[in-house]
């Protein structure tokens, strides 16, 4: 499954860098695939593995924050390994053409 998630701690002002820097960090830490953009982070691995990483990720911007706000997407899709490569590589082929 590939998970499309971002954490924002809520009511700690209008810099959230520092803590959203910790649950990149996690994800990072975990040696799943992913990418981190300027909204979003997403992984790549199995559902309890992925999971746990961004229940973990939360949990480090909670330290930080009574309240965390949590937008999560996900693809399930059964088969499918480096998804995160492969679906961009598939849109810049038409792209291409």
């Amino acid at each position: 499954m590939i998970v499309a998630f971002s954490v924002t701690p809520i009511g700690t002002g209008e810099d959230v860098g520092e803590a959203v820097a910790e649950a990149v960090r996690v994800v990072r830490e975990s040696g799943l695939p992913h990418r981190t953009d300027a909204m979003f982070t997403s992984i790549e691995g199995e559902w309890d593995e992925v999971m746990d990483v961004v229940r973990r990720a939360v949990d480090a911007v909670r330290a930080r924050s009574s309240r965390v706000s949590v937008v999560l997407k996900a693809d399930i899709r059964e088969g499918v390994t480096d998804g995160l490569t492969s679906k961009v590589e598939t849109v810049e082929r038409y792209l291409a053409g």
